[in-house]
């Protein structure tokens, strides 16, 4: 997301607050549950220029979303207490679960200790990849080329491009135009680019890898206690949707297994990648079922209703957003308003279509 369209999404959400049209459409949308969606956990502030700040929330927030959601009148649960209760219909109270992508160090240091704190169950989606120390981590890697050049110069759709990056709104404004062009293309031939643009000013971007992810024995320590459900989330971590059927099952299959194996417990929920329609769609959700998972969440936006008890590999996230750390943004929210509102768009956007 740009940071113009960040900021007008703030507006949005203020304006639904403080006027309290959030509360007279919420009984309606609010649905049965939530699963939330982070990736990192850590107190540190962002720099000026930190394109991947979204994905990051601080320890704090994390506290008092957990204390929000909980007098809000939620049961925190695991996964496969949000499986039994959509499978039974039980939803004689909102629940919800807390899901991490990717497997971050700072989970097991920053996140995990909160979690422990208060007795409550989280779950880490890992590709296995990345516990073997070898995961590409594109898209850091580009926000450290672009941190570190003046000008960004590369080949997009067969025309050269030249994109200045001499202060933080020009660098935000290469990383929105590039990342979201890297994600629209053949995604090995995206890594190919970034890791060009690595060599371009001699920067190891396997650095990353070892510096942020969690290596199996860190991931052991996680899974033996109880609180701790881990995840599937890919072999290598690409877009599933766009390859052969064959190579995202084996993507999928293969990932499972080897969880199972290294950390001997069984592995019955998946994460997609990206998690948009364009990385995952009926296919994906129809390869999920078939390899017997309880649950397989998207990044597609929304609450849960009674409706996904026929979609389990298919779930809705609600995004803990480092540019939303904000308990007024998680009250509208979690109300359910702004999620009401973009369905209704997307169906009158449908009809006009017909």
């Amino acid at each position: 997301m740009s940071r113009r369209s960040t900021n007008l999404l703030k507006y949005a959400l203020s304006a639904l607050h403080y006027s309290g049209a959030d509360s007279l459409i919420a009984p309606l949308p609010r649905g049965v549950g939530v699963i939330f969606m982070l990736h990192h956990v850590h107190p540190d502030a962002p720099a000026a220029f930190a394109p991947n700040r979204i994905l990051k929330i601080t320890p704090d927030f994390l506290e008092r979303t957990i204390n929000y959601v909980r007098e809000s009148g939620f049961d925190i649960v695991s996964l496969d207490e949000l499986h039994f209760r959509l499978t039974e219909g039980d939803f004689e109270r909102p629940f919800a679960a807390f899901t991490f992508d990717d497997g971050y160090r700072d989970n097991l240091q920053h996140a995990y200790p909160v979690f422990k704190r208060h007795q409550l169950p989280f779950t880490i989606y890992v590709p296995t990849d990345f516990a073997d120390g070898t995961g590409d981590l594109w898209w850091l890697a580009l926000e450290h080329v672009i941190a570190h050049v003046d000008q960004l110069s590369l080949v997009m759709n067969g025309e050269r491009r030249t994109l200045s990056c001499r202060d933080p709104d020009e660098k935000n404004a290469a990383f929105h135009r590039v990342y979201w062009w890297l994600r629209s293309i053949d995604e090995r031939t995206a890594r190919r680019q970034v890791a060009e643009m690595c060599r371009s000013i001699g920067f190891d971007a396997r650095k990353l890898a070892a510096d942020q992810l969690m290596g199996w024995d860190e991931l052991r320590i996680l899974a033996a206690d109880p609180l701790v459900t881990i995840g599937g989330h890919t072999r290598s971590h690409f877009a599933l949707a766009k390859l052969p059927l064959a190579e995202a099952r084996l993507e999928m299959e293969s990932n499972i297994r080897r969880l199972e194996h290294e950390l001997e417990r069984p592995c019955r929920h998946f994460s997609y990648p990206y998690g948009c329609a364009l990385s995952a769609d009926a296919r994906e959700f129809e390869l999920a079922r078939e390899l017997g998972l309880k649950t397989a969440v998207t990044t597609r936006k929304g609450l849960l209703h009674a409706r996904h008890t026929d979609q389990l590999t298919a779930l809705p996230r609600f995004s803990l957003n480092g540019d939303f750390q904000d308990e007024r943004y998680l009250r509208v929210l979690l109300n359910g308003a702004p999620f009401a509102m973009l369905d209704a768009v997307q169906r009158t956007r449908q009809l006009a279509r017909l």
